[in-house]
């Protein structure tokens, strides 16, 4: 017995064309014939379907007849066999491909099925002139999405980018990640082992050129001449060269160029300030050291007099002697 999601619309297929009415064919014979040469066991579908002259309701016909009576909306006209789509009777040729495009008809744009979206069912819009919408062919990416009623023309995201934009005539890719597509449709250049781009990895979007470089960022940026223009290396002792992005500057004769001041000092008087800075802070801190220990020394000093005294006086009270002297003869006895 032949198996398979399909053998229900080979059946109708080849009964339409086999057993038309026109040619008097549209018989039960005709209709077992198509059976057998399907492969399909005609003793199942008899049993299935029972005895159709019996006098009384047969439950499959019956059951299927209930379905396709109208309810609300939907008419009343039974036609066997048919197909209810949305809760609506299917009015046309039973062949696979019609009823699938009426099944698809029935989803909302850009929601449908991939079988939907197959050659043999729809024209792809988007394979001529990208319908019409915005693409950026370096990047492969493309604002065009193909349906089954035609296409839209929306905004993609790609690989967690999103793009944003009206979808014909532009698109940008906007936030996080944005520069590792295309790099974000902005410029980029390598040149002398240097590499600047105009776009900025954050949750900004659109182009801007790097400090170095003036443009409007998504064609160009061109270098600019700091030495020229005057912005960078005005001191009078200060030598420019531009580079491409920046520049370099350095100082005529025995100087030092120190760019955060712009300016030019010598090497030898950095050399004498630097070591004369070092004696003053050493000498200082040896002067604090001298101090800390003289003032350790006296308080020391004070400290010991003060106890000494103390404990002299408990056994030695000299300034009560001359005054007390029965103390002293009784301390003899």
């Amino acid at each position: 017995m032949k198996q398979g999601p399909w053998l229900w619309w080979d059946y109708v297929t080849d009964f339409a064309i086999r057993c038309p009415m026109k040619e008097k064919k549209y018989t039960k014979e005709c209709a077992e014939e198509v059976i057998r040469s399907l492969g399909v066991d005609l003793r199942k579908i008899n049993d299935c379907i029972g005895d159709p002259e019996a006098d009384m309701d047969n439950p499959v016909l019956k059951a299927e007849q209930d379905a396709q009576i109208g309810k609300g909306s939907r008419g009343d006209v039974t036609i066997l066999p048919t197909l209810i789509i949305n809760n609506r009777q299917y009015r046309g040729k039973l062949d696979k491909g019609a009823v699938l495009k009426a099944i698809c008809a029935g989803f909302q744009e850009t929601t449908e099925p991939a079988v939907c979206l197959s050659e043999d069912i729809e024209t792809n819009e988007c394979l001529e002139n990208n319908g019409g919408c915005w693409q950026d062919k370096a990047a492969n990416v493309t604002a065009c999405k193909d349906t089954f009623r035609g296409r839209v023309c929306e905004c993609p995201v790609v690989q967690g980018v999103k793009f944003v934009g009206d979808g014909y005539t532009h698109c940008e890719a906007s936030g996080s990640g944005r520069c590792e597509i295309n790099n974000g449709g902005c410029w980029k250049e390598t040149k002398d082992g240097k590499t600047y781009s105009a776009c900025v990895d954050d949750h900004s979007k659109g182009c801007k050129c790097p400090p170095g470089f003036k443009g409007d960022g998504v064609n160009s940026c061109e270098d600019i001449d700091e030495c020229k223009e005057r912005t960078a290396c005005q001191c009078s002792d200060c030598n420019c060269k531009n580079t491409w992005g920046s520049y370099d500057c350095s100082c005529r004769g025995n100087l030092l160029y120190m760019r955060e001041h712009d300016t030019c000092i010598s090497k030898e008087a950095t050399t004498q300030v630097s070591w004369s800075f070092l004696w003053v802070i050493f000498l200082g801190l040896g002067i604090a050291g001298v101090g800390g220990y003289a003032i350790y020394k006296y308080r020391i000093r004070s400290y010991m007099d003060s106890e000494i005294r103390a404990i002299m006086a408990q056994y030695m009270p000299l300034d009560n002697t001359a005054e007390n002297p029965h103390r002293i003869q009784h301390a003899d006895i």
